[in-house]
Parts: structure tokens; C-alpha cells; sequence
């Protein structure tokens, strides 16, 4: 059976934290490959601070392209009109996958996971994916809550200090991302004049 990550997010940029997290768990995890999956209209985060989904994913496309374990899906951005829920993400690779239905393992990070109680059916989640949850700087596993905790798998990967919200700060203030993200997301960061304002 093959075993298939899923790594949601805004990816608003997406940088090389999350392309070091993945690798990481692809290879504790030993999956076959990871599936990113930018957000089309994130529930939990403000809007406004998100932008056009299109331009996400192409940049999505740019960071995790060149590793051939990594894919990256429109499934939550294509004609997204509608609040993105992760129970629905998943239901719809199911669907996509059921000729030779994997295992999927759905990655999150822990402040994800304290977040929990507020996402979409949480427990119907667990029933169609492992749930897998990595460490990030300044969330304890403490402040989770332990009917979830006791049903996830936990995982220590590289704690890098940075952020999207750190970058995009970056960009305003015309300070050098680079070596934060992908040479090719730069590019396309500067070419589209994006998170200037």
C-alpha cells in the first residue's frame, strides 16, 4: 500500500522551512511522496492578509518542483469560492486515489493541532488518515488537547526560524529573502511585485 502526505497551507510565500519539514517526514514516515496543497479560502486565517490563490500555487509549483517526491494539487484553489475544510480535502483525494487506495497521512504542525477543537469534524479525520504533527518553535505539546494528542503521531524535525509572515515583512521593507525561499519564488515574488504593500 502506498503512503501518501498531505501538507496543507497558504503558502503565502511558501520558503525553504517547509520544503526541510517535508523532506524530514517523507523520509521518518517513509512515504512514497507528499502532496502540497495551497488553501483556497483558509477558515482559520484573515483574508486579507492572503494573497490571490493563483499566484500561491504558482509559486507552490516553483519551491517543491525539483524534488520528485513532492507534488503539488489545485484541489482546494481550483474555482475556490468557498471556505477550504481539510476533512473535505481529504475526502476528495480519496475519491481521486480510490483505484489503488493509499494510506494518507495528513502533516500538520502542532500549533495546528492545539487549533484543532476549532477545525471541521477533527474526529472524522482521524477516521480516513493518520494524523502526523511536527514540532514548531513556541508550541508545546501540553497545550494540545488529549483526546486528539493520544491519536496522533508525533515527529521532531529541523525548527527553523522562519515564517511567511517574516518574509513578507522581509518584502515591504525591501530586505533580502534570499536563501529564505527558492531562487525561482524570489523571482517570482519580484516580477510580480508582490507583498508590497
Amino acid at each position: 500500500m502506498k503512503k501518501i502526505g498531505i501538507f496543507g497551507g497558504t503558502f503565502n510565500p511558501p520558503h525553504i522551512a517547509h520544503s526541510i519539514m517535508a523532506d524530514d517526514v517523507r523520509e521518518q514516515m517513509h512515504l512514497d511522496k507528499i502532496i502540497f496543497i495551497p488553501s483556497g479560502v483558509p477558515p482559520l486565517k484573515d483574508e486579507e492578509d492572503v494573497i490571490d490563490a493563483r499566484h500561491r500555487f504558482n509559486m507552490a509549483i516553483l519551491a517543491f518542483g525539483d524534488n520528485p517526491y513532492f507534488e503539488v494539487s489545485n484541489l482546494e484553489i481550483s474555482g475556490a469560492k468557498e471556505k477550504s475544510y481539510t476533512i473535505d480535502t481529504i475526502l476528495k483525494l480519496r475519491e481521486l486515489y480510490k483505484a489503488d487506495m493509499p494510506m494518507f497521512y495528513l502533516i500538520i504542525g502542532i500549533d495546528n493541532l492545539i487549533d484543532f477543537p476549532r477545525w471541521k469534524t477533527p474526529e472524522k479525520i482521524f477516521a480516513i488518515a493518520e494524523v502526523v504533527v511536527i514540532n514548531r518553535p513556541g508550541f508545546l505539546i501540553a497545550e494540545t488537547e488529549q483526546r486528539y494528542s493520544e491519536k496522533v503521531t508525533f515527529l521532531s524535525v529541523p525548527m527553523l526560524n522562519i515564517s511567511s509572515s517574516m518574509i513578507r515583512d522581509y518584502v515591504k521593507r525591501n530586505k533580502s529573502i534570499k536563501y529564505l525561499v527558492n531562487p525561482l519564488v524570489e523571482d517570482y515574488i519580484k516580477e510580480k511585485n508582490l507583498y508590497k504593500s
